[in-house]
């Protein structure tokens, strides 16, 4: 249901030029991090839970922050 809703939304999923740095330098990615965090949400193995006003993704090794208004990546952070 969560996953979908930000699917159905991937086009407004986007970040902050802080979050770019603060999701680079957390995840410990050189890759454009928008980018980045939505192949990780199209993963089939990726759970979106909602907590509060935010959506968290959890995939691989890392959980993803997504405002559930706006679609703006927070954070991300390895487990």
């Amino acid at each position: 249901m969560h996953k979908r809703a930000l699917l159905e939304n991937i086009d407004k999923i986007h970040t902050t030029e802080m979050g770019i740095g603060r999701i680079q330098k957390n995840l410990e990615i050189n890759v454009e991090p928008v980018s980045y965090c939505i192949s990780k949400l199209k993963q089939d193995n990726s759970v979106v839970g909602k907590k509060g006003k935010n959506y968290y993704v959890e995939v691989d090794d890392c959980i993803i922050t997504i405002n559930s208004s706006s679609f703006t990546i927070i954070t991300a952070h390895k487990k």
